[in-house]
């Protein structure tokens, strides 16, 4: 896999791109590369880390600018971020497990109004 196109740093043996941390020895077609979604995840790290031939030191590096590249964010909630945008939601929610909830549908037609689905 080619290297991204966006670089923001590169070292010996990684690079950080818009993709996240990439090897930059494209022999490896991608196999050690770790995404930004993953750049948080220890395990993950910690076993790319311990691969034969990975120059440690580059590595650390490479994870730093990542991470302060990309830092850390929460993930919404898909159902509250759905019932926020459908205006189901008005109050601040207190507990992420019951929101609160409040129905305005009196007095207009049903066909105009937005409709959701639950996926599973």
């Amino acid at each position: 896999m080619a290297l991204h196109r966006d670089i923001f740093w590169v070292g010996r043996q990684w690079a950080v791109t818009g993709a996240g941390i990439q090897a930059v020895d494209q022999r490896l077609r991608g196999v050690l590369d770790i995404a930004i979604a993953r750049l948080w995840d220890d395990d993950l790290v910690c076993s790319r880390r311990a691969k034969p031939g990975v120059n440690a030191a580059d590595f650390d590096k490479a994870l730093t600018v990542a991470r302060e590249r990309f830092p850390q964010t929460p993930e919404p909630d898909p159902i509250l971020a759905q019932l926020e945008a459908l205006g189901v939601i008005e109050a601040p929610v207190v507990s992420r497990v019951v929101p609160a909830m409040k129905l305005r549908a009196e007095g207009r037609l049903a066909r105009f109004l937005p409709q959701w689905r639950i996926r599973r």
